[in-house]
């Protein structure tokens, strides 16, 4: 038994988003195959703070966007060495069932089952040897623990543009220029797209949305298709991303996807929510494609790392606040009401 697995760490435990609690619990115990990492930064992700996704599981320790240091190796790994910097993966997919054959890896069961324990806003973390065997990445020197809890939200975004199709030179519409949205407009732009057009109900973050690469930044109450066509040449959006569930948003991209064009519903709307389409205005007449994309695979996971390594993705600007462990409620605050803030990271060794 090793002296940390004697000891208590922090948690900030989850009861709704106005109730978070610092709470002691047991340091996790390793075993065979296992790693603890030692957390140093943790971004609160947007899903953090959907209360009908997760209300009825609380009390909960959320947190999935982290990076730290690893503290303890369990029997039989190899492949890692006590004081590596690492990025990790909370889901996993098997590689071996029917979708993981089929490239479909996000929607494999096991990655829908597999977590870290307890969860990134903590002081440590468990990696169950699933996570060790495909879930961890090792830093570069250059890119710090608090660039790399992008990794995982960029993972997302990639994996979102790669079932879209986005191909250079392509306009796209990014409506929701928060966090997703902003490493959306940045990842199409280092992939070559032509015109970006970004919308927000926040002048906050269109200022946010033009300095990380949009074209244009239009306020939701102002845009209109007209608007689009004005900074686009004449025309309506090859790809439209839809990063919020608001059902006017969804209302705006039926309306200014280009025909040919690709719909990428990238958040979820609140549950029960339906959106009645014209069959024939959209698919039959306009050949509109419509996905949607959810999580990211550990190739998304690796190459989403080499983009931020390389700066084609620069990130560090994108943060705007770093809290202590007993600050994660202010955190959710800012990301919940989603006004001056951008990104948010914990850094729970604070």
């Amino acid at each position: 038994m090793s002296e940390l697995s004697t000891k208590t760490m922090r948690v900030a435990r989850w009861y709704n988003n106005r109730d978070l609690r610092v709470e002691e619990i047991p340091i996790p115990q390793i075993g065979p195959g296992e790693l603890l990492v030692r957390v140093v930064a943790s971004g609160i992700c947007g899903s953090d703070v959907m209360e009908w996704y997760r209300l009825d599981r609380a009390p909960l320790v959320l947190g999935h966007e982290i990076a730290g240091e690893v503290v303890e190796i369990g029997e039989g790994v190899e492949q890692y060495k006590i004081g590596d910097r690492v990025a990790v993966a909370h889901h996993v997919p098997c590689n071996t069932c029917h979708y993981c054959l089929s490239g479909n890896q996000t929607v494999c069961d096991t990655l829908r089952r597999t977590n870290f324990d307890p969860g990134g806003f903590t002081e440590y973390v468990r990696l169950p040897a699933i996570n060790v065997d495909r879930g961890v990445f090792i830093l570069p020197d250059e890119v710090s623990f608090e660039e790399a809890t992008f990794v995982e939200p960029l993972a997302c975004v990639l994996r979102g543009q790669r079932r879209s199709h986005l191909q250079p030179g392509q306009s796209v519409l990014v409506i929701g220029s928060g966090i997703s949205g902003l490493l959306h407009i940045q990842l199409a732009r280092a992939l070559g797209a032509g015109c970006i057009v970004a919308t927000d109900i926040s002048s906050y973050r269109l200022e946010a949305a033009k300095r990380f690469g949009a074209d244009t930044a239009i306020d939701t109450d102002e845009y209109s298709p007209d608007r689009l066509r004005e900074a686009n040449r004449g025309f309506l959006a090859d790809l439209v991303i839809v990063c919020t569930g608001a059902v006017p948003a969804i209302n705006q991209a039926l309306a200014s996807v280009e025909r040919g064009g690709t719909i990428l519903f990238f958040a979820p709307t609140a549950p029960g929510v339906t959106i009645p389409i014209s069959i024939n205005d959209l698919f039959w007449r306009n050949d509109i494609t419509m996905t949607t994309s959810y999580a990211g695979s550990p190739a998304d996971y690796n190459a989403a790392l080499k983009l931020i390594h390389a700066r084609r993705v620069p990130v560090r600007e994108m943060i705007t606040h770093r809290l202590g462990l007993a600050e994660t409620g202010q955190g959710f605050q800012l990301v919940n009401e989603a006004r001056d803030s951008l990104k948010v990271i914990i850094e729970p060794q604070q």
